[in-house]
């Protein structure tokens, strides 16, 4: 498709699979979304815990420190994906005014491929890391090791399908809507 043409009718129905797509990732971005405020929440709480036991009770909570570390990890990986989604990741926009349309959007197509290579890469390496640590318990939480490598799946494989959205959005001259409008 000819990046220069732009929707001939701003009326027209786009095609299923791209209305699928939309839909299903901007639910995954509302939902992963509200699971990082929640972590973030439970994140509070813990650190919170771990600080009265240490000052108020004399005596810390030994797992708590362990448990702060995995959930920064879902917190920020999370939220980086939904941030790629509703295009809250910092950028050079004003350099990118400067530019003329038709390169303006072979270079954000060029980003967000880029993004979505990270993306992949990312899930890959994950997995990758999480399956070779699987065996191992984190201290005092008794859980796989692999824990802390599933943000960064699912992370990547949320940055992968955005990007995706982005790119299509871009070749048919529209812009992505935000999960939260």
């Amino acid at each position: 498709m000819d990046l220069d043409m732009q929707a001939d009718d701003s009326t027209a129905t786009p095609p299923a699979a791209i209305v699928w797509l939309t839909r299903i990732n901007a639910t995954l971005a509302r939902f992963g979304m509200y699971a990082a405020v929640a972590g973030l929440l439970v994140l509070v709480a813990v650190v919170f815990y771990q600080v009265f036991g240490r000052y108020v009770m004399n005596s810390s909570p030994t797992w708590t420190e362990n448990l702060a570390i995995v959930l920064v990890l879902y917190v920020t990986l999370i939220g980086a994906a939904v941030g790629v989604r509703d295009a809250g990741h910092i950028s050079l926009e004003s350099l990118m005014v400067l530019l003329p349309e038709k390169a303006r959007r072979r270079l954000e197509i060029l980003i967000y491929a880029a993004v979505g290579l990270f993306g992949v890469a990312m899930a890959y390496n994950g997995w990758i890391l999480g399956s070779s640590v699987a065996h191992y318990l984190l201290p005092n939480l008794h859980i796989s090791e692999a824990v802390r490598y599933v943000p960064l799946v699912l992370s990547g494989i949320l940055i992968a399908s955005f990007s995706v959205e982005h790119i299509i959005a871009i070749l048919r001259g529209e812009e992505v809507v935000p999960s939260w409008n």
